[in-house]
């Protein structure tokens, strides 16, 4: 029964009566994105608007708010030739970010503020890593990050209200721990900067969301141990026979917690990444390609909410805010229908254990490593940079149209209901019996990520839905290899690199063809879902009328 005394639908699901209980589309809650600058392109903010409103997204995440191409922080005038003139005290300007933070919540989208990286007249080390340039340090002067941070929040303030910004939350730098890229100091150095950051921010009001320590990822060995990584550390990593046999534990939670509890600092969310793949380094120094288990992010956050439930800081929120089949823009498998299953697979697993599970990233807009080498580079987004829909942004729709309520919950899918409307919707996938469990994997190519579609076997999908209106339509939308599969309608056109413009028009026609059917449910009220599913297929069931 509801608040207001109305009784709720029950329904009957395999002639089982119902026992609902929220679930919540961790998935929209956050969304990742490459850098704050390429939030000012047309394309971008295109694509944007379009994912924003078909998966419901509530916040997004970008590195870069602080970096030199938003113009935040002005040590000297910039003329343009010549030297440049210092000015006298630093001034701030806010106009790119405004553009940006004004289009995010003109759609209904908040920002999750990534605090970085280092203006370059504040950083004790310049262009650390990616084709852009960031500067990942420590300040000259901490007292100036201070400011910077205290003048960009107090703005913010300013411009969209208290009460708007209260409901942001500020993420203290990104991935510290992997030094030197996204850092070049210590991890004591990283907690100090986080002490001055939180401080600063709840002095302007202490109702104002504040976490971290943003890391990667998680690991078996002692490689983060101490203040900065331990390359010898993960040697034994690197040749182990069963790396799923090994310890994984996430990368200085712990340690974090313990240093902000005996200081009394605040700590209202904690955040990691945690994708489901690693490197180690033999004693050779060679690099070796980990790849978990399919359940490896399950598993993982399921032991990071047991970690903060019996900390010091048992109500801090669990943000993940950055996850995918892997953190590499140069891996084939994310333009394939294969991650479109997996994904789907480990949101519907892992939708109660986390506030948020930020796929990064949107868009193929992205340029950590320079633009991508043709429209399918295994760049991580949904989206291509033609804006052409991959698997994984129909395995992110169906995801969408599912409810608030959860019905049923197999290990093939799930079946909702919308508490607004009680329209009834499902997800079911094939995730093959060949795979044993394993991961996706990562590839260098997309002819090699082909492999996998010889896994099988098909699967049944049987289950009948009572308690249903007679007359009822309900569309089912099929993912499969031969539906919606672009990634492998552009291999077989020859994998063109600079495609014409009908080829592209071609793939975006594939991209949304879905095997589409309609079913109505009897006079019965029963409605009988009886689909075989491919390998690797993804399914959705949703009311139409």
């Amino acid at each position: 029964m509801t608040s207001d005394g109305v009784d709720e639908p029950r329904y009957r699901i395999d002639g089982r009566l119902c026992d609902e209980s929220a679930f919540p589309h961790v998935w929209a809650k956050c969304i990742g994105a490459g850098r704050a600058n390429e939030a000012l392109r047309a394309d971008w903010q295109r694509q944007f608007a379009e994912a924003a409103a078909a998966f419901g997204v509530e916040y997004v995440r970008f590195h870069g708010v602080f970096h030199d191409d938003m113009f935040v922080y002005r040590g000297s005038y910039g003329s343009g030739f010549g030297p440049d003139t210092p000015l006298d005290a630093p001034v701030y300007t806010f106009s790119y970010v405004d553009k940006v933070f004004d289009f995010l919540l003109d759609r209904g989208v908040r920002p999750f503020v990534e605090l970085g990286f280092m203006p370059r007249e504040l950083a004790t080390a310049t262009e650390t890593v990616f084709w852009w340039g960031a500067h990942c340090s420590p300040p000259k002067d901490m007292a100036r990050w201070v400011e910077l941070v205290t003048r960009s929040v107090e703005h913010w303030v300013d411009r969209y209200g208290l009460a708007e910004v209260r409901r942001w939350r500020f993420e203290v730098w990104n991935e510290p721990n992997l030094v030197p890229h996204f850092w070049t100091g210590t991890k004591t150095e990283y907690f100090e900067l986080y002490r001055r950051t939180v401080t600063a921010i709840k002095k302007i009001d202490p109702a104002l969301k504040v976490g971290g320590p943003a890391t990667s990822v998680f690991v078996p060995d002692d490689r983060y141990k101490g203040e900065v990584e331990d390359r010898p550390a993960m040697r034994e990593t690197a040749v182990a026979a069963d790396v799923d046999a090994l310890d994984w534990r996430p990368v200085w939670i712990e340690d974090f917690i313990a240093w902000c509890a005996e200081r009394e600092l605040p700590v209202d969310f904690v955040s990691t990444h945690t994708y489901p793949t690693d490197y180690a380094y033999g004693a050779d120094d060679q690099a070796v390609a980990i790849t978990r288990y399919a359940d490896a992010t399950f598993d993982d956050l399921t032991l990071l909410r047991e970690l903060v439930r019996n900390s010091p800081y048992p109500d801090a929120e669990i943000h993940i805010t950055e996850w995918s089949t892997s953190p590499s823009a140069r891996d084939f498998i994310h333009d394939t229908l294969f991650a479109a299953t997996s994904i789907t697979r480990s949101f519907l697993q892992c939708a109660t254990l986390a506030d948020s599970i930020a796929y990064w990233t949107f868009t193929d807009v992205f340029e950590e490593g320079g633009a991508g080498i043709g429209p399918f580079h295994g760049g991580f987004g949904l989206v291509n940079e033609n804006g052409i829909h991959k698997p994984t942004w129909h395995a992110f729709a169906m995801l969408a149209r599912l409810g608030d309520r959860l019905l049923l919950a197999t290990p093939d899918g799930v079946v909702t209901r919308d508490s607004r409307t009680s329209a009834t919707s499902a997800v079911f996938f094939n995730y093959p019996d060949d795979m044993a469990m394993k991961g996706v994997g990562s590839e260098n190519s997309y002819a090699a990520t082909r492999a996998r579609a010889e896994m099988g076997p098909a699967r049944r999908i049987h289950h009948t839905i009572g308690e249903l209106e007679p007359g009822t339509t309900f569309l089912v939308e099929i993912l499969d290899w031969e539906h919606g599969n672009v990634a492998e309608a552009w291999y077989r056109l020859g994998s063109p690199l600079n495609p014409s413009r009908a080829e592209t028009e071609h793939l975006r026609e594939v991209a949304d063809s879905l095997l589409r059917y309609t079913l109505t449910v009897p006079d019965t009220g029963v409605l009988t879902l009886d689909v075989e599913l491919g390998p690797w297929a993804v399914m959705s069931l949703r009311q139409s009328s």
